[in-house]
C-alpha cells in the first residue's frame, strides 16, 4: 500500500547511532524516506554510506535549535521527526542526587521538548505539515524499582505527546509516541547480562510473546505512525512490549 510508504518524506532521528534510534532510522530509510542521523560526537562508521549526519550534545540547552537548523541544512525536505535520544542515570531513590536528576530531565525531557519546538517552527515557516514520534517507555506507564527519575521523565513524555499533539494539530503536524517495553539495546545490555538466568527467564515468561524485544520491533511501529497510513492518528501512545504490561502474571 502506498499509504505505508515514506517515499515523499525525509526524517531526522535523534540518538540514531545505535539501539532503537538506529533501527528506526534504518526503517525510515527502507520505507523510502531520506534520513538525517544524529549522535553526540563524530560520525560512526556504522551509518549507511552517504547518509546525512549531524552531531550535537543534547545536554546543552542551546543544542536543540542548532541541531534542527543543521538537519534542515542537510536535508531541506524534512517533515518527519523521531525524538529518541535519552538515557538512564538513576540510583536508588534515597541515594539519588540533584545532578543525576537534572541530567535525566535535561536529556529525556527538556531536549525532546525543544527539539520538537524547533522542528515545528521550521515546518510552520515552510507551510509544511509533518509527523513527530516521541520514544517514551512502558516506564512512563508502570514504575520500576530504583528508576524514579527515569520513570518520571518517561511519564512526562507521555503527557508531552498529548499536549504537543493538541498544540500542533492546527498546523497539520501529528505527534504520537511509541512506548517500548524491555528491548535489547546498549542501554539495557549490562542490566540484562547481569541478571541470573532464572531471573531473565522470569522476565521472558512475564512477556506474553516469550522473548525480549529487539530494536527492529520498535522501528515498524515508529514508521507506521510517521506514515500516511496513520494520518488520522495523533496524541496517542502505542505500547510495543510483547504483552509485558497487558497481564498480571504472563505465561505460567
Amino acid at each position: 500500500m502506498k499509504a505505508f510508504s515514506l517515499a515523499t518524506s525525509a526524517g531526522l532521528v535523534t540518538g540514531s547511532t545505535q539501539g532503537i534510534g538506529h533501527a528506526i532510522a534504518l526503517g525510515i530509510q527502507e520505507s523510502g524516506a531520506g534520513v538525517v542521523f544524529h549522535g553526540p560526537g563524530e560520525r560512526p562508521a556504522s551509518l549507511p554510506a552517504g547518509a546525512a549526519y549531524v552531531a550535537g550534545d543534547l545536554f546543552d540547552a542551546a543544542t536543540p535549535a542548532a541541531l534542527v537548523t543543521a538537519a534542515f541544512q542537510a536535508n531541506p525536505a524534512l517533515d518527519l521527526l523521531v525524538c529518541n535520544a535519552g538515557s538512564f542515570f538513576d540510583l536508588p531513590f534515597l541515594d539519588m542526587e540533584p545532578g543525576r536528576w537534572e541530567r535525566t530531565m535535561n536529556l529525556n525531557v527538556r531536549a525532546t521538548y525543544f527539539v520538537v519546538q524547533a522542528f515545528a517552527r521550521e515546518l510552520v515557516a515552510r507551510k509544511r505539515g509533518g509527523a513527530v514520534v516521541i520514544i517514551s517507555s512502558t516506564n512512563g506507564l508502570q514504575s520500576e524499582p530504583d528508576s524514579t527519575a527515569y520513570d518520571t521523565s518517561k511519564g512526562a513524555l507521555v503527557m508531552m505527546t498529548r499536549t504537543l499533539a493538541h498544540s500542533l494539530a492546527p498546523h497539520g503536524i501529528r505527534v504520537n509516541s511509541v512506548a517500548p517495553g524491555l528491548i535489547h539495546t546498549p542501554l539495557t545490555a549490562g542490566w540484562l547480562n547481569g541478571k541470573r538466568p532464572e531471573t531473565r527467564r522470569l522476565y521472558e515468561k512475564k512477556i506474553m510473546l516469550g522473548r525480549i524485544g529487539e530494536p527492529a520491533d520498535i522501528a515498524g511501529a515508529a514508521v507506521f505512525l510517521l506514515s500516511p497510513a496513520a494520518s488520522y492518528i495523533t496524541g496517542q501512545v502505542l505500547v510495543v512490549d510483547g504483552g509485558l504490561t497487558t497481564g498480571q502474571v504472563g505465561q505460567l
